[in-house]
């Protein structure tokens, strides 16, 4: 069976990813593609309190679990549209491990601050601060296959981009060069690394 197709946006809250994974879904015509969202995993948990450790713990369990349901689409065949989050470095490392590598069309989403900012006010259902707080973290990997900025692009603008660039994906891809750089234990690169585009 061949793997589904991952488009994983990353990028910080209020930054579009949302927005353009909707647009994604309207606009993708060679496939069937779910909307995987790390707030929709989030949305199932219990509503019942919990502590500081337990929170943290059960927010841990929640990322990897998702993570792993990704996988799982993927691997029996379905293309997915991700909307994530890589604000802890032990995230990304984890989805390099789990995730087949040349599947993945890795995009980030970015935003200017005070743009982010905004959103967050009018939004309202954020905390204050928290794209702030994820802004220099969620990008500082440093490597993507394609990149978008929902400051100077609207979400179906963005989308349309990503469709284009869909069959020409680079090979190798982000992910594997990632994998290359953080986890040695799958493999070292064969050489020169080729692109094609």
């Amino acid at each position: 069976m061949t793997p589904g197709r991952i488009i994983f946006l990353n990028g910080t809250s209020s930054s579009g990813k949302s927005s353009i994974a909707r647009e994604l879904l309207d606009v993708l015509d060679d496939g069937v593609f779910f909307h995987l969202a790390v707030d929709g995993f989030n949305a199932m948990r219990t509503g019942r309190e919990l502590g500081a450790d337990e929170i943290e713990a059960a927010l841990r369990r929640t990322r990897m679990g998702f993570h792993r349901s990704i996988a799982a689409m993927a691997e029996v065949g379905n293309d997915v549209v991700v909307d994530h989050v890589l604000s802890e470095p032990w995230r990304l490392l984890d989805c390099l491990t789990v995730l087949p590598p040349e599947s993945v069309l890795f995009t980030g989403v970015h935003c200017p601050l005070s743009e982010l900012e905004r959103r967050e006010l009018a939004r309202g259902d954020r905390p204050p601060g928290l794209a702030a707080r994820q802004y220099d973290q969620v990008h500082a990997h440093g490597d993507y296959d394609l990149e978008c900025d929902t400051g100077t692009a609207s979400p179906r603008e963005c989308a349309l981009r990503i469709r284009e660039f869909l069959p020409r994906r680079p090979t190798p891809s982000a992910f594997t060069r990632l994998r290359w750089r953080h986890l040695p234990e799958h493999g070292e690169p064969p050489g020169r690394p080729r692109t094609s585009t």
